[in-house]
């Protein structure tokens, strides 16, 4: 995954962003694929970010609604409600899933739940990011396997 290395200590990758709702509405067949929004980018990534950031053009030109606010917390201690987008796919590498993003700044930001989804690590030597070496091929979501056992007829979650 070599990627542009800009600013000290950065590392950056190149992601492709797609309108979720606007893929789904292709497999429903109730828009053209070639009609699909996407964006790409070369984006930094953030890992004392815990959410993915886009800048309010890369929304708009997505089409991506708000569908909601949340606090975000700044590197200085500021916090200020944010709106969120609906979600998006979020591309790097091959590897894809399913995100909402904070809308603000002026650069897309991969923050800590993508790369944990995506099942990748950051290289900071090399400055790039690497997929899990126990799974190079595709991403694996660690579950906690949960099973039902009656209690008296009624179904009870165990962990």
């Amino acid at each position: 995954m070599e990627r542009s290395q800009s600013g000290m200590g950065e590392v950056r990758v190149a992601v492709k962003l797609t309108n979720a709702v606007d893929e789904a509405l292709v497999r429903r067949g109730m828009m053209a694929p070639e009609q699909v929004r996407t964006y790409e980018t070369d984006a930094l990534v953030d890992t004392g970010a815990v959410r993915m950031v886009v800048p309010p053009e890369v929304a708009t030109r997505l089409g991506l609604g708000v569908r909601g606010q949340r606090v975000a917390e700044y590197a200085d201690g500021r916090t200020e409600a944010v709106s969120v987008t609906e979600p998006l796919v979020v591309e790097i590498d091959g590897r894809d899933t399913l995100e909402e993003a904070l809308i603000l700044g002026d650069e897309v930001l991969i923050g800590q739940t993508v790369l944990e989804k995506l099942d990748l690590f950051v290289d900071s030597r090399r400055r790039r990011l690497v997929p899990n070496p126990a799974h190079p091929d595709q991403p694996v979501t660690k579950v906690k396997f949960a099973a039902t056992r009656a209690v008296k007829g009624v179904p009870t979650l165990l962990a």
